[in-house]
């Protein structure tokens, strides 16, 4: 398998961070960008569960695939904070 056709296969936030860094490369840009993301995933996967549940067509694995995606851009975005959080304890514990 080709390493470029890995990228393909990265969730969504990981590529609108990448086109962000690449556009302004402003820090504040890439984490709101980032919550739009994960908050666009979230709505996603509410609607694709309400559609499922109302029978509309949708397929189980289409509802799972949906919510793994919201809870893997939540996941990510809490690691994000976390260690942002650490650095900047880190970074005052230093300059005390």
């Amino acid at each position: 398998m080709k390493i470029n056709a890995i990228q393909s296969l990265l969730p969504d936030p990981f590529r609108d961070m990448q086109e962000v860094k690449k556009n302004d490369g402003q820090f504040e840009n890439l984490f709101t960008d980032l919550i739009k993301t994960v908050n666009t995933n979230e709505m996603e996967s509410k609607k694709i569960t309400e559609d499922f549940i109302e029978g509309k067509g949708v397929e189980l694995q289409e509802v799972m695939i949906a919510g793994e995606k919201a809870k893997t851009s939540i996941d990510l975005l809490t690691e994000i904070r976390n260690k942002t959080v650490d650095m900047y304890k880190e970074l005052t514990r230093m300059s005390v």
